[in-house]
Order: C-alpha cells, then sequence, then structure tokens
C-alpha cells in the first residue's frame, strides 16, 4: 500500500525531553514496522481502521523540545482522527510525564544518578497497542530473542500490511479480527508452535469485545492485573510487562524472568550470570527505589543496551544469542 503525507504536525513535550532515547529502545527486538536513524523514526500504526505511516523528527532540544510528525495515508483522514491519534502517541511514549520527583530521589545516587545525567529526559515509551503488546508477548513466551524475532517476521508478513511511505517499506501490524479465518494448523506452520492457540483467543477476545483497552486504563492496578492474567496465554511475565509499558504503572515490580534473572546478578550484584542471585533478593534491592523502582530499573537497562549498541558486551550477548 503507497501511502502520501497527508498532514504534519509539530508537539512540544514536558521538559526535559530526550529524543533518541524515548522513540528509540536498544532492547526491543527488530520487527519490520519501523526504522529509526538518529533523530528520526519512521513507524507504522493502525488506528481507527486505518493503516498509517508515521515519521518522527526531532526539532528541539533537552530543555527545549519540540518534534515534528509527519502523518502519511492512503487516503485523506478527518481531523478529529488525527486529534485522537495525537493523543494516543502522548499518551504510549508519555510525552507529558513530570520526571522531576525521579530526578531529585535518585540524582545524585551512586548508580543511578549517572546514568540520569546520561539519559536526561528519556522516557518509557512503546508504539504498541495492548493487543499488539499481546501479541509481542506471546512470541517472546520461553524463546531465544532470535526466535522471537523469526516468529513474529512470520506473523507480520502474513497478516500485516507492507506500507511504503518516504521512501521506505515498513510492515503495519493486523487488526483484531483479522486472524477470524486463520486456523491454528495455519499458524503453526508459520512454527509458532504451541503459542498458536494463544494467539486466536486473544484476537477472539478483543473481536468479542472481553477486552477494551481505553475502559482497562482507567481501572486500578489490582483491577487491570486480575483481568489480564484472565486471557488464555498471558502469564504473570507478561502482565508484568503491559503494567509497565501500556499501563505506565512505575512503582510495580513483583515478576523477574530467568533471563531477566541473570542480566540483573551482572548487572546489579556483578555476579555470574550463570549463577544468579535469587529472585528475592534482586526484588528487595529494587526496593529502595520506591514508588519510582520500575522506572529506576528501566533507566538502568536502556543505559546496558545503549551501551552494547556502541560497544559488544560479551557476557550479555551470550544470554541473547541473536
Amino acid at each position: 500500500m503507497k501511502l502520501r503525507k497527508i498532514k504534519t504536525i509539530e508537539l512540544a513535550p514536558s521538559v526535559p525531553f530526550s529524543f533518541d532515547p524515548t522513540f528509540h529502545k536498544p532492547d526491543h527486538f527488530t520487527s519490520g514496522d519501523n526504522h529509526w536513524e538518529p533523530g528520526i523514526r519512521w513507524q507504522t500504526w493502525v488506528w481507527s481502521g486505518e493503516c498509517l505511516g508515521l515519521k518522527f523528527q526531532d526539532k528541539g532540544t533537552i530543555n527545549q523540545p519540540r518534534f515534528q510528525i509527519d502523518i502519511y495515508s492512503a487516503r485523506k483522514i478527518n481531523d478529529r482522527m488525527i486529534f485522537s491519534l495525537v493523543d494516543e502517541i502522548k499518551y504510549r511514549y508519555n510525552l507529558e510525564l513530570d520526571l522531576r520527583g525521579f530526578y531529585k530521589a535518585f540524582g545524585k545516587d551512586k548508580v543511578l544518578g549517572p546514568i540520569i545525567r546520561r539519559w536526561r529526559g528519556m522516557r518509557p515509551g512503546h508504539p504498541s497497542s495492548l493487543y499488539e503488546y499481546l501479541m509481542i508477548g506471546i512470541v517472546l513466551q520461553n524463546a531465544t530473542v532470535r526466535r522471537s524475532i523469526q516468529m513474529f517476521k512470520a506473523l507480520l508478513e502474513n497478516y500485516g500490511t507492507l506500507l511504503e511511505y518516504d521512501g521506505r517499506k515498513l510492515w503495519c501490524f493486523w487488526e483484531p479480527g483479522a486472524l477470524h479465518k486463520v486456523t491454528e494448523e495455519e499458524l503453526r506452520a508459520l512454527k509458532v508452535g504451541y503459542r498458536a492457540k494463544s494467539i486466536k483467543k486473544i484476537d477472539e477476545y478483543f473481536v468479542q469485545g472481553a477486552v477494551d483497552e481505553f475502559e482497562l486504563r482507567k481501572k486500578d492496578r489490582e483491577t487491570q492485573m486480575r483481568e489480564l492474567l484472565k486471557l488464555y496465554g498471558v502469564g504473570p511475565a507478561t502482565v508484568w510487562y503491559l503494567l509497565f509499558d501500556v499501563f505506565h504503572h512505575w512503582d510495580f515490580f513483583n515478576h523477574i524472568s530467568p533471563w531477566e534473572q541473570k542480566i540483573y546478578s551482572k548487572l546489579f550484584f556483578d555476579k555470574d550470570p550463570e549463577s544468579p542471585v535469587e529472585v528475592d533478593t534482586i526484588l528487595k534491592h529494587f526496593e529502595k527505589f520506591g514508588e519510582y523502582k520500575q522506572l529506576a530499573v528501566h533507566y538502568i537497562w536502556e543505559d546496558l543496551w545503549w551501551k552494547r549498541k556502541s560497544n559488544q558486551v560479551p557476557w550479555l550477548e551470550k544470554l541473547i544469542r541473536i
């Protein structure tokens, strides 16, 4: 599908704001739906039934932030749809997040202080809807990063839409219900294994209206957790990711996967990843970050992956196995 530019808008996030570490997370596996270069991100986006191409461009500084969004579409879309899209971009990328309390609390911390100075203005951010994130979470289950990438690319290239805009070709996610006529056998042929059943179930939940992301955003954390855990194939690890990335809870940290346990053991305790620190000990260590524990770990985690982007981290490479 070829798209044309239909609208350009500018946004001014709250101060401070850093474009690149907000719009590019090196720990997120590549999926074919986006491309990043310093100061620019191309991202496909399904909104109100339309496959859109977005181009984000940095136009400001950390203390005087602003950036431009070029919106590409196959047809003209009305202002109401554009306004709602902008609101959603603000939400998903936390563009109005007030970081001052976090910085004041930990700006002088021995470990976190230098990282905050390096990445001042970085926001947690993710471009995916709840539906999309659940699909990503399913392919992440019990798999190496390489395997997850293979599965997700297969799904995207079979059920997504290839968009062409601004000189780029990127895949756009499929909408809920697009898998209605797809059988589990067809999904298994894409080598997603047992996850085929979970993928089908999640798609059905959204079509039937059993899950409403926008209503769920209004609920308290316990309700969100309870409702998410009702979904077939969704376990504590996936819910933990969702509560942070999709529902923006900065203080919640109660689950660590075996893979993350190894990384945290090296990162926080300088212990051999193959002889990791007990999960309870790691969780207790994070308590010192209080209401910002998840945000603090995000900063430390992203700092590690940005280091890897510049120079390989040998012990981390062994765990990633891309």
